[in-house]
């Protein structure tokens, strides 16, 4: 089993992270993200800042002090033996549309295997979109991933203890924004035919105090191009009780790979809720373009898009320009 830890930064890459007073959360992985091959890599270009190098260790070892702590709280193995730290990821986003003043996003996120821990389950803490946490929608949806509308949703605390049981089932119990409880089971399959096509199916079913039970469906399907170019649409789908009408999300996208972890994509976005006035409440084209910087463990991400949001028939469908950029650290 996997332990996820997902810490909040409010400060820059710089900041040591043995300071770090917040926590965000990992999500699994995502369905179908896209999987173009990447052609060899070309060499490393002159070493980055003696700065950047420092912040990236120091990051690494405080993640790594942190899991070695919370791992002690569940026995007596030493963290040396089965203890890893993998997929450390510390980025900082900046996102403004026209409609919309400037969205500033920090997260870090990595996974770690605790050795005590793993006996029984695995624990998760973190600090993200209580929205997003509760009805498990996946990653492509999230704010620093695309340019349309942003919710009044505040982010809050999460932590829990999860377990990973037999034919591909996962069960949480958290807490999220203080004492308030929730449950959530997950199953998830995968698909792939002989002719390249990629097909992920995922269903999630919650409880929580304020919205009682509700479901999240999400499916993705991926087909190949060429060994570099790909195609994928993802769809997600969340009802509760509260609210019985569907909330859906889309994503349909080109994703072409230059190597070295260069992609450029060109994504369809839509929003809508089933049965409202106005059937599609945001939709626009975004385009984005990743590469490494310095080396190939810092990324940025530069993206752009156009959207004509409606929010209710009140109002005419508008039209905004968006833009934004992040950057990535991975140790």
């Amino acid at each position: 089993m996997r332990c996820h830890v997902l810490i909040h930064v409010t400060c820059a890459l710089g900041l040591c992270a043995a300071t770090l007073a917040a926590a965000q959360d990992v999500r699994a992985p995502e369905p179908a993200a896209p999987s173009t091959v990447e052609v060899p890599r070309a060499e490393e270009p002159e070493p980055p800042s003696p700065m950047l190098e420092g912040a990236r260790t120091q990051v690494r070892e405080g993640t790594t002090w942190l899991a070695r702590s919370i791992d002690s709280w569940f026995g007596s193995q030493p963290f040396e033996e089965g203890g890893k730290i993998s997929d450390g990821r510390l980025s900082l986003a900046f996102l403004k549309r026209q409609d919309q003043n400037v969205d500033i996003d920090v997260r870090f996120n990595v996974q770690a295997r605790l050795p005590n821990v793993e006996k029984f389950a695995y624990v998760f803490i973190g600090r993200d979109d209580r929205r997003d946490v509760l009805a498990d929608t996946p990653d492509a949806f999230a704010r620093q991933n695309r340019l349309l509308r942003e919710r009044d949703e505040d982010p809050a605390f999460v932590a829990g203890l999860g377990l990973d049981l037999p034919n591909n089932v996962s069960v949480r119990l958290g807490m999220r924004g203080g004492f308030k409880p929730y449950v959530q089971a997950r199953y998830s399959l995968d698909w792939t035919w002989d002719s390249g096509t990629q097909v992920a199916f995922r269903e999630t079913v919650f409880w929580a105090r304020s919205d009682r039970f509700g479901s999240t469906t999400a499916l993705s399907v991926e087909q190949p191009l060429s060994p570099s170019l790909s195609l994928r649409w993802l769809g997600a789908a969340t009802v509760t009780q509260e609210a019985t009408k569907f909330e859906w999300s889309s994503v349909l996208g080109g994703y072409q790979s230059f190597g070295s972890q260069r992609l450029l994509s060109l994504e369809l976005l839509t929003d809508g809720t089933q049965g409202a006035a106005v059937a599609v409440s945001d939709w626009g084209l975004q385009v984005k373009w990743a590469q490494p910087v310095y080396r190939e463990w810092l990324v940025l991400e530069v993206l752009g898009g156009h959207f004509w949001p409606r929010p209710d028939a009140t109002q005419a469908r508008g039209r905004v320009w968006a833009a934004g950029a992040s950057l990535r650290m991975t140790f």
